[in-house]
């Protein structure tokens, strides 16, 4: 056979595989074929999800030296290119991989890009028979680093046999690895929550303690459910060599493959009557507070000498490492001698409080937009929602008493000070009615976190909660629970939220508990009625929706806020932008269309914005003082204040017109006219094709078909956003195709599936009928089996010629 006859499949096969085997690549642990990069983002279409498919990344061939340790990217192109056709897409993937090498092949020989330039020269072309080995790429690969036998030694050894890591996870641990090798004592890895850093930190670990680099370890972080599931899931390959630096065992639930429950204990290091450390292991976990709160914890770890450990993994370290007054800041300043990694979502940079002060640089960085983009974490869409007394002030009349008996202070009170300095109590009513609206509007059962100013409040917002919810938690006292810090009962139903196994709790109201280290995978909706200043805690709450779980039916997640806290989407140093974001008006549903706009001056972003002072305090006046926070009943009534909706366009950029003239914006750059946008329309073989064209650019349709209120068909839409045509409903067209009665030369059956395609045009419109099932569907079925009823038409050809006719003439202008 002709190699220009051949698909790039067999191109590989034939050609491109043998070549690497010869030259000694084993194709069963060294070669990867289609190797995966991005899964596809994520799209929000409305309510439904889908991946975009032309976003998925996959490399033809992956070479790796070693299990998870890659080297280079082949692409791969038919005969019919060039030999050098698939460098572009080689050097994109291997910029993903972290790699030098990038090949690309027609089958005829390669073109080898190799960016050490140890020879001096970038790219050359190769036979096929001069493949370079694994050995020589390796050995190119290690004199560009510069890397001594000794470094070389650690950065060879294998990974654990786990799952296979995701491209930025092997990069994260490599950078790591490298860098305590070449002897740095300070590293931060900056990953976004939900992109696995556990797992991470532990082939880090894995690889640094199995070539004798490190022998003794501590993994401390601040949650016990993080050390305790870390244990058992993540770390299990340790089990003997581990330990946890307590003395209070707990049985740790373990869900297997088939979805069995059983209850397996961890090792202690320390014995629970004389509190003596148990210096056998090797590999020991710890949280923070357990070696760092009185006097006797301190001794916990002052049991070690200070060189005892070679390597401390400090988790979510934004939360205490960093400042140098910190209680846990003792623990790595007496164990100074260890090599310490940091690992944090939300590095934190302050004039006081500073990582890489600390940690120096990020050796590598895995943002929360690199996440979504690759499809790997959830996209979220926002609801705003601006209450009337937050965003305009509410001024108490003159010598207004509160319930308690105190005087308001007469001033302008806003959204900076509800629930801090002013509590209206009709407020947490308005806000738990809209929750539950949304809540009712998709699923009332969906995870549910709301975040509040204090614990008083949490406290509130259950009750009003459970109100709001009467017909569920009546006989579910569970669905609405307060989970804070002052409350044992909800701290010990954490466990149950975030388990996605548990239908309940359902709602958790919180403050501060839940806004980081808490993985709740299934969470789909966040909702935000704090004051929000600090960007580390806005990507921590954020971050607790960002899990994705298709497999559990999560795909994307919503932020409702009542704070405009949301606002910070616009601060620079956000790195995330939202799918939507949208702000219904006083009558409007709670459910969307669309992202955020620039402050508005104030204290808290918001109109006239005081100050506020510390902490709350509800209580009468003693005489002495005046009362941190005034409560106010039922006499000053709330309601929602306005609206207004802002879109990513296909840029990730938040577009902040008008749905009407961005979308007139938008269109103008596709199309030079009107005709130009009819031409396209009309010529177009599927409009369905046409449509997620128009989609993929920022067209919001869904979203607009909204706002308009009818169901109009695409075409008009557009025709009559854009372009300020007079439209018509996807029923008026069919009608008038009816009455042409253009369809005469057919039979009697190829009439009635007509008709029939012009009734489902009508009821559900242009992409169904264009789609290939729609023959196997009621009421088609009635009529005949799809083969029947294409035979009816004398055959496929036949069958979408018509269908073409049908929708030239849905689409033909009305006759004159």
């Amino acid at each position: 056979m002709n190699k220009k006859d051949l698909s790039e499949s067999d191109i590989c096969d034939k050609f491109i595989r043998p070549a690497m085997e010869k030259a000694g690549w084993d194709g069963m642990v060294q070669v990867y074929r289609e190797f995966p990069l991005r899964a596809g983002r994520v799209v929000i279409r409305g309510r439904r999800a889908k991946r975009d498919t032309s976003t998925v990344l996959r490399a033809d061939y992956a070479l790796f030296f070693k299990p998870n340790i890659p080297l280079a990217v082949v692409e791969a192109k038919d005969n019919n290119h060039a030999m050098g056709a698939g460098m572009a897409q080689a050097i994109n993937y291997a910029q993903l991989l972290d790699v030098p090498f990038s090949f690309a092949s027609n089958g005829d020989g390669f073109v080898f890009r190799d960016a050490t330039l140890r020879d001096g020269v970038l790219e050359r072309n190769l036979a096929l028979d001069e493949f370079p080995s694994p050995t020589e790429l390796w050995a190119r690969y290690c004199a560009s680093k510069g890397w001594t036998p000794e470094v070389r030694q650690v950065t060879e050894h294998d990974y654990a046999p786990a799952k296979t890591p995701r491209y930025y996870q092997l990069n994260a641990i490599n950078r790591t690895v490298e860098a305590v090798a070449r002897g740095q004592n300070r590293a931060l890895l900056v990953m976004a929550t939900g992109t696995g850093k556990t797992y991470t930190a532990f082939q880090i670990i894995w690889r640094l303690w199995k070539s004798g680099a490190k022998k003794r370890i501590l993994f401390l972080a601040d949650r016990n459910i993080l050390i305790d599931q870390t244990m058992v899931n993540d770390f299990r390959p340790f089990k003997g060599a581990m330990a946890k630096l307590s003395p209070h065992a707990k049985g740790v639930e373990v869900v297997d493959s088939q979805g069995k429950t059983t209850v397996e204990d961890v090792d202690l290091a320390i014995n629970r009557a004389t509190k003596q450390v148990n210096k056998s292991y090797e590999i020991y976990l710890s949280l923070y507070q357990a070696v760092s709160g009185t006097e006797e914890d301190r001794n916990i770890y002052k049991q070690f000498s200070p060189d005892f450990f070679d390597l401390i993994i400090i988790d979510e370290c934004h939360r205490g490492s960093a400042a140098e007054d910190s209680a846990w800041r003792d623990i790595l300043s007496y164990f100074s001698t260890a090599t310490q990694i940091g690992l944090t979502a939300t590095p934190k940079e302050t004039a006081d409080v500073s990582n890489t002060d600390y940690f120096g640089e990020p050796v590598y960085t895995y943002s929360l937009r690199q996440g979504i983009e690759d499809g790997y974490l959830a996209p979220y869409k926002v609801i705003r929602v601006d209450l009337d007394k937050d965003a305009f002030g509410w001024r108490p009349p003159e010598g207004m008493t509160d319930k308690l008996g105190n005087v308001i202070e007469d001033r302008v009170y806003t959204g900076a000070d509800m629930n801090r300095k002013l509590v209206l109590e009709r407020r947490d009513e308005v806000v738990a009615t809209k929750i539950t609206q949304y809540l009712k509007a998709t699923n009332r059962y969906d995870k549910t976190i709301v975040f509040c100013e204090d614990i008083e409040h949490a406290a509130r917002m259950r009750q009003a909660l459970t109100n709001a919810n009467a017909d569920l938690c009546a006989t579910q006292p569970n669905y609405v629970v307060q989970i804070t810090g002052d409350n044992p009962e909800g701290k010990r139903e954490l466990d149950n939220f975030i388990d996605p196994e548990k239908t309940y709790p359902v709602v958790a109201t919180t403050s501060k508990l839940m806004s980081t280290g808490v993985d709740a995978q299934t969470c789909k909706l966040i909702v935000l009625d704090q004051n929000i200043k600090s960007m580390t805690l806005f990507k921590q709450i954020i971050g607790r929706g960002t899990r994705l779980r298709e497999d559990l039916g999560k795909s994307w997640f919503t932020i409702l806020d009542f704070k405009r806290a949301t606002e910070l989407f616009a601060d620079p140093a956000f790195d995330g932008d939202p799918v939507q974001v949208y702000e219904p008006g006083p009558d409007q549903p709670v459910e969307p269309p669309q992202p955020p706009e620039p402050p508005q001056g104030g204290a808290d972003g918001l109109p006239g914005a005081q100050p506020v002072g510390p902490g709350p305090l509800i209580g009468g006046n003693d005489g002495l003082a005046e009362p941190r926070k005034y409560i106010v009943g039922g006499s000053v009534n709330v309601a929602v204040a306005r609206e207004r909706v802002q879109y990513l366009n296909a840029d990730g950029k938040l577009v902040t017109d008008s749905l009407r003239d961005y979308t007139r914006i938008n269109l103008g750059k596709a199309y030079d006219s009107l005709d130009g946008f009819l031409q396209a329309w009309n010529s177009a073989e599927r409009k369905a094709a046409l449509i997620e064209e128009l989609e993929a650019r920022g067209v919001f349709l869904e979203a607009l078909a909204d706002e308009v209120g009818k169901d109009f068909d695409p075409f008009d839409l557009l025709l009559h956003v854009a372009y300020d045509q007079p439209p018509l409903t996807r029923r008026e067209r069919a009608q008038r195709v009816k009455k042409r009665n253009v369809f005469t030369q057919y039979g009697p059956v190829a009439r009635q599936v007509l008709e029939t395609l012009l009734d489902k045009y009508a009821d559900e419109g242009i992409t169904t009928i264009e789609s290939d099932a729609v023959l196997r569907v009621q009421p088609f079925t009635d009529l005949g089996s799809p083969v029947e009823l294409i035979r009816s038409f004398g055959g496929r050809p036949q069958y979408l010629k018509a269908l073409a006719t049908l929708e030239r003439e849905l689409y033909a202008p009305p006759q004159a």
